[in-house]
């Protein structure tokens, strides 16, 4: 039998045990070692939970986990989760060791990374601020062992404004790390494959002397009196009880009084209305104390055949299951809570319910048997919402108290306050028939006398930037950068008007403005780093300006021209990597305060609008020097020979360094024959662009030498692997005698070209082929020899060309031969038009694509 806190949730255990399955579906302490492509062993699991666990507690964290590296070259994954629900941080579950986060920077750079609050956080890592944008110090260690990079391991606690993260934590962090590392390479010495191959485990953190909630099930055949146990309940009942097992030894574990309700609720499930029933019963632990436990049972038809899938003679079912949930005495109070005036509801710190109370079961309609046990967003689906994750994500990381509104229903509106703790967060629900009176800033209350909710000044609604974070990573010039600000930023924050300067020989320039009225900025543009402007002193101090009025900005700076009588202004620094980059200025039509979240959240975005502009400058120039490298080494034309036409394209790509390493050639070889090429260098950019022409050179001497194809190739492979540029190259080469239409062919990882017949049929060639230019100096390229008829098309391509996101490389060469014998009839340069146009008119080419087209002709034509 499944337990409740299974369904649909992360696999779970605690510091007290398990709950529910394990992390390999046992409780006891696993061991062996995993497939490659298999889930983890459970050695690996057990290891990485429980150095997890304690390091996590002894530095005093609320939360913490472990990183492993993955099966793929250079990403981590989230292998282990202490004290958060893995669900509400899917996101963080993946992290790549170049992206600018201190999981990365640590893993990458074998150094530890200690931030004690969000402003140290802000001002090296102001992607993690902008992705949670709540106060929290986070400590991060490396998990080595000797060179063996493993991961890093992670705790989350209090922030400590303004003082630095003290030797003992920082040496308890290096030893749990340095002691995993440790148990790690013994798990490799012992065969066991030390990856994270999927999904977090989440892990419970001890309770604060109280006993942690846990859930179990048993399956009852009443006409038996057979009683099968899982995990969880063995867990709870202890040691001296075995499963299966009477019903008399389960109910002698309880007061005569429960035993009689646990017998009457069972002849309820199981009589002819077959209603589910909740009772709340008391059973004797393995301490000797009493448990207080909810029992939710319902009737279910046996197997077929079974004893106990059949009714019996009085029409009544005979097999009962029944859920279990030991509320302990921490998270929950007792049947008090049950007087009070308020909806109640709580959760443990891995998301799972733990307690409602009538009043939330009238206020919900939903029974607790059907809420306790299961994540908060399976009981009650609108809390999946991204704004109520959110709320959520922030009183589980900060551990600060929060209200907001949401509509579980159209028309129906709650008050929602959620009060954190170690041990998980309470939940108070209020129904709501103003909600306007609830948003933020207008200092309105519920109306209602609700001594849980909280004041109108705590309510928060941070706002979680991901789609600017996620845009600017897309934005590729300064231009697109201002845009995604306009259409991103602004809007989260009510802005109206927008002004970004860059810095350039110590002036301030104009780079991008909207909302202003025409001409007004002006006069600021080029203003030297001296001049006395809030624009220019956010960037020379470094600090964010925030006025709440444009009267505070006029005292700040006498004599300063403003374009409006009201409203509010922030002038933020744009800072990248202690690097001024230049300033951003916001402007609001009222004025307006800024709450504590909203600097610090705007701080965080003006860093990482500030790299994405640094970004673009040095996109802006390695693009132009691209360019200028790729138009000087692809042929300005290509040779013109009696029977042969030739037409080559080439098509950059439309996003990131859109300048790439594809090329063509056709080279005059001698004795009559031409070397028709087509290769594609790994990457894009400047060096992409360097290696194209070195390899475009080679093959060219090599051909003018008259060396044979599979020499030529041999040659420029050698070549490649000297000069170690860290790149590899495809190519394809074909000798083509025009007189007699021999062709002689060497294929180094390319795709396959295609013929075009005159009757407008297409072949994909099997050319015979060898490994990527630059990998292997002992590789071999055989040779295919074909001939090319009179009338016939060879079509040379790179994968940009038939390669799109999401689809088969199949479907793209389907395209290109529909193309081709669409064009059969028209002129060569056409064809080639027509092959490129569909590419042409792309708006998310991520590739370069290059195309070469060689036609013989009869002698008459």
């Amino acid at each position: 039998m499944q337990g409740v806190s299974g369904r649909g949730h992360a696999d779970c255990v605690t510091s007290h045990g398990t709950s529910g399955p394990g992390p390999v579906g046992a409780t006891g302490r696993p061991s062996g070692t995993a497939a490659p492509d298999g889930p983890a062993s459970g050695a690996l699991t057990w290891a990485l939970a429980e150095a997890a666990l304690r390091t996590v507690e002894e530095v005093g964290g609320y939360a913490g986990g472990v990183y492993l590296r993955s099966g793929t070259t250079g990403l981590l994954k989230l292998a282990v989760l202490v004290g958060l629900p893995g669900p509400l941080f899917r996101p963080w579950w993946r992290m790549h060791e170049n992206r600018p986060f201190p999981v990365a920077e640590v893993h990458r750079s074998g150094q530890s990374v200690h931030l004690a609050d969000v402003e140290e956080a802000m001002r090296r890592f102001p992607q993690l601020v902008a992705s949670l944008p709540f106060p929290f110090a986070s400590l991060y260690a490396p998990v080595v062992a000797g060179r063996e990079r493993f991961g890093v391991l992670m705790a989350l606690r209090a922030p400590t404004p303004g003082v630095a993260v003290d030797a003992r934590d920082r040496g308890r962090m290096t030893r749990g790390a340095l002691g995993l590392g440790e148990a790690l390479a013994d798990l490799v010495r012992g065969g066991t494959v030390v990856e994270w191959p999927g999904d977090p485990v989440c892990v419970q953190l001890s309770t604060t002397g109280a006993p942690p909630v846990r859930f179990g099930s048993f399956d009852w055949d009443v006409r038996s009196g057979t009683v099968t146990m899982d995990a969880g309940l063995l867990e709870i009942l202890g040691t001296e009880v075995t499963s299966p097992c009477s019903i008399e030894a389960l109910t002698s574990l309880l007061d005569p009084e429960d035993g009689y309700a646990l017998w009457a609720a069972a002849r309820q499930a199981t009589g002819p209305d077959g209603r589910p029933v909740v009772r709340r019963i008391r059973l004797k632990g393995p301490d000797g104390g009493l448990h207080l436990l909810e029992v939710s049972t319902r009737a279910r038809a046996g197997p077929p055949g079974a004893v106990g899938a059949e009714e019996d003679p009085y029409g009544e079912t005979t097999r009962l299951v029944c859920t279990l949930v030991d509320l302990g005495t921490g998270l929950v109070g007792s049947d008090a809570t049950d007087r009070l005036p308020g909806a109640i509801l709580a959760i443990d710190r891995l998301g799972r319910v733990t307690y409602v109370n009538e009043r939330t079961e009238r206020l919900l309609g939903r029974s607790r048997g059907a809420l306790a046990g299961r994540p908060l967003w399976e009981a009650l689906p609108w809390f999946g919402l991204p704004f109520h994750e959110e709320q959520l994500r922030a009183a589980f990381v900060s551990g600060q108290a929060a209200r907001f509104v949401a509509r579980p229903e159209p028309g129906r509106w709650l008050s929602v306050s959620l009060h954190p703790g170690r041990d998980g967060v309470t939940m108070v629900l209020v129904p709501e028939e103003d909600p306007t009176r609830l948003t933020p800033g207008t200092g309105g209350g519920s109306g209602k006398d609700d001594t849980f909710s909280l004041s109108p000044e705590r309510v928060t609604a941070p706002y979680r930037p991901v789609a600017l974070a996620i845009a600017l990573s897309e934005a590729v010039t300064a231009r697109q950068v201002s845009a995604v600000v306009t259409e991103e930023l602004l809007p989260a924050f009510g802005g109206r008007q927008l002004a970004i300067y860059l810095l350039s020989d110590r002036r301030l320039y104009l780079a991008w403005e909207t909302g202003f009225p025409p001409g007004f900025l002006e006069s600021f543009d080029g203003v030297a780093l001296d001049a006395r402007l809030p624009g220019v002193e956010t960037l020379t101090t470094g600090r964010p300006l925030f006025f709440e009025s444009m009267e505070q900005l006029g005292r700040r700076y006498p004599g300063l021209p403003l374009d409006a009588q009201s409203g509010a202004r922030a002038f933020l620094p744009l800072i990248a990597s202690g690097r001024p980059v230049g300033s951003c200025i916001l402007g609001f039509d009222r004025p307006r305060g800024f709450s504590p979240e909203e600097r610090t959240v705007l701080t965080a975005l003006a860093g990482l609008i500030a790299q994405a502009l640094e970004r673009a400058q040095r996109y802006d120039s390695e693009s132009a020097v691209a360019r200028g490298l790729q138009d000087a080494l692809l042929p300005h034309r290509l040779p013109v020979r009696e029977g042969v036409d030739t037409v080559g394209r080439y098509l950059p790509g439309t996003q990131g360094m859109d300048v790439g390493g594809d090329w063509y050639d056709v080279i005059e070889a001698g004795q009559g024959c031409l070397a028709l090429v087509i290769g594609d260098v790994q990457g894009h950019g400047v060096a992409a662009a360097a290696t194209m022409g070195q390899l475009r050179s080679a093959v060219r001497a090599f051909a003018l030498g008259g060396h044979r194809p599979e020499d030529v190739m041999r040659g420029t492979n050698r070549l490649l692997i000297d000069l170690d540029p860290g790149q590899f190259a495809s190519c394809c080469y074909m000798l083509l005698d025009p007189d007699t239409g021999e062709v002689r062919a060497v294929r180094a990882g390319h795709p396959q070209p295609l013929l075009l017949r005159p009757d407008g049929t297409t072949e994909l060639l099997e050319l015979a082929g060898g490994v990527v230019l630059g990998v292997d100096d002992r590789a071999s390229y055989p040779v295919t020899r074909l001939r090319l008829a009179p009338g016939e098309v060879l079509a040379l391509f790179t994968d940009g060309l038939v390669e799109l996101p999401g689809r088969d490389i199949d479907e793209g060469i389907e395209r290109v031969r529909r193309a081709l014998a669409a064009a059969a009839s028209l002129p060569l340069a056409e064809t080639a038009d027509r092959v490129i146009r569909e590419a042409r008119q792309a708006t998310a080419r991520l590739d370069d694509i290059a195309v070469l087209l060689a036609a013989r002709w009869p002698e008459h034509g």
